[in-house]
């Protein structure tokens, strides 16, 4: 069966990493760069490994080049993820992408994106929050200027602060000024460990950041004490199997270690990251999960559930998709 059409809630998604081939191809072409050496003959994105990715990615947001382009990039792939039945989804936001992290061009941006997501909302019916997040494998001081730009526009719409880029860079511990800003302004925490990174780098951004949430943590696996620590301490893993899958990190959708994590106690979301990058939607993520263990529509109704509870929203927002997931 396609579970396409069930409400879901998605807290992992990169809005330029969300950006469908085609619309990064028109605004290339709008603006007469020429960058077809990211895209393989089929029109999709092509890169040979996670490093590679992040280059190909960059060069992709290059096209993305004022307020007006981040307004449609936002109707392009909230349309897109509501085609593939989510209501409520948390985007990553990058100033680094949106104005080099000036705060009057990040206030532009910022603003041209929140009207997408009005629009959207009206249209399709779904709820976009965003959480702002610094590059990792950009340096600490750079993610300084990113906390004070998200600091500065907390409200409503911005309710979280995360970290990107590449695990491999530096420790968590040296981003914890810029954690400490957000926290201090009332922004929720999140942080990426435990993909390329392994279970220590979960460890350490639960340690020296003080998140609530993991993006991926699937490597958390490799040691059970930590498991259990996550499943003590209600840290919710932000897991995304198909980009795990895509990249090379498990072999196999029935090799991946979520259902694991989530029989021995820990929350566990589902997302899709990058999804054109990883050929995926979250239709497919539900449909390979249900192929590779059983899940029904109770799991992941409950699957669900544990999402927008742990979703950085306001209490109205969240009582609101609650009952829109229920059958």
């Amino acid at each position: 069966m396609s579970f396409r059409d069930l409400p879901k809630v998605e807290l992992h998604l990169h809005l330029e990493g969300a950006a469908p081939p085609a619309f990064i191809r028109g605004l290339a072409k709008e603006k007469s760069m020429d960058i077809s050496g990211i895209f393989a003959e089929d029109g999709s994105y092509a890169f040979n490994d996670f490093w590679h990715f992040l280059e190909v990615y960059e060069a992709a947001t290059a096209t993305l080049q004022s307020p007006e382009d981040f307004y449609r990039l936002t109707l392009a792939v909230l349309e897109e993820s509501a085609a593939s039945g989510v209501i409520y989804s948390e985007a990553f936001l990058s100033p680094d992408f949106c104005g080099g992290r000036d705060l009057v061009a990040w206030r532009e941006y910022l603003q041209a994106i929140e009207e997408a997501a009005a629009a959207a909302e009206k249209t399709h019916g779904i709820v976009l929050k965003g959480i702002v997040t610094p590059i990792r494998h950009f340096g600490p001081e750079k993610a300084k200027e990113t906390a004070l730009c998200a600091a500065e526009t907390v409200g409503d719409f911005l309710v979280g602060f995360g970290l990107g880029g590449d695990e491999k860079m530096g420790k968590p511990k040296d981003f914890a000024y810029g954690f400490d800003m957000a926290r201090e302004a009332g922004l929720r925490l999140t942080a990426h460990a435990g993909e390329w990174g392994g279970p220590e780098s979960v460890r350490d951004a639960v340690r020296d950041l003080g998140v609530e949430r993991i993006g991926h943590g699937v490597r958390a696996i490799e040691d059970l004490e930590l498991v259990d620590e996550l499943a003590e301490k209600g840290i919710v893993l932000e897991v995304c199997p198909g980009s795990n899958i895509a990249l090379g990190l498990y072999p196999s959708w029935r090799q991946h270690p979520i259902a694991k994590l989530r029989e021995r106690g820990v929350g566990v979301t589902i997302s899709t990251d990058d999804p054109p990058f990883f050929h995926t939607t979250m239709a497919r993520e539900f449909d390979r999960l249900s192929d590779a263990f059983d899940w029904d529509e109770g799991e992941f109704l409950a699957i669900n559930k544990t999402a927008i509870n742990a979703a950085f929203c306001d209490a109205k927002t969240r009582q609101e998709i609650l009952k829109r997931l229920e059958p």
